[in-house]
């Protein structure tokens, strides 16, 4: 079970790197970092340095993949919102009825791709004005049908645990939950 999770200039490290941590923690579970920049080679919003798995231009074929993950931080939610392939990825994952999360400001692609009207979805506050067709809540994690959304940084262990929970069980969640020792 194939996850993308983006990572842009200036994407926010810790959304990006609890979700792909706690993700391949989980069998069967694999996670896939993936550039949309330059190089494989991507700085966070806080000058930390990641090598990518692949690029985006490596991704032929969406079929392997269960779901897409869009991190917050700026202006990594912002170039990834303004990446043609990024935002036609998103289209296609949630047309296929595949698993959409995005966390902090990474809701901006969302309603770039055209796909939270009238869905219920959350974002770091600020964000609000930038999702005007959507059902805006506050709640630390917001899942309906096949989206997934969470507000920031701190919310990062409970959206990676969400995902686990969609992706392969509320079982598997809870024993990841146990294994982190994260208490609710």
């Amino acid at each position: 079970m194939n996850v993308i999770v983006f990572l842009a200039p200036g994407f926010e490290e810790v959304e990006a790197l609890t979700v792909v941590d706690y993700l391949r923690r989980v069998k069967p579970i694999t996670v896939e970092m993936v550039s949309v920049g330059d190089s494989l080679m991507v700085a966070g919003s806080h000058q930390i340095e990641v090598k990518a798995d692949k690029h985006i231009d490596e991704l032929d074929n969406l079929d392997g993949y269960a779901a897409v993950v869009i991190p917050g931080g700026m202006p990594g939610a912002a170039n990834l919102r303004d990446d043609a392939r990024v935002v036609k990825i998103v289209n296609d994952m949630n047309a296929a009825g595949k698993l959409v999360a995005a966390i902090c400001a990474g809701p901006i692609v969302l309603a770039k791709a055209g796909i939270i009207a009238g869905k219920k979805v959350t974002s770091y506050p600020g964000f609000e004005a930038d999702l005007p067709q959507a059902i805006y809540q506050t709640d630390a994690v917001i899942r309906d049908g096949n989206l997934i959304t969470s507000r920031g940084p701190g919310k990062a262990v409970d959206f990676a645990l969400e995902l686990v929970t969609v992706l392969v069980g509320a079982q598997e969640a809870e024993t990841l939950r146990k294994n982190i020792l994260y208490d609710k």
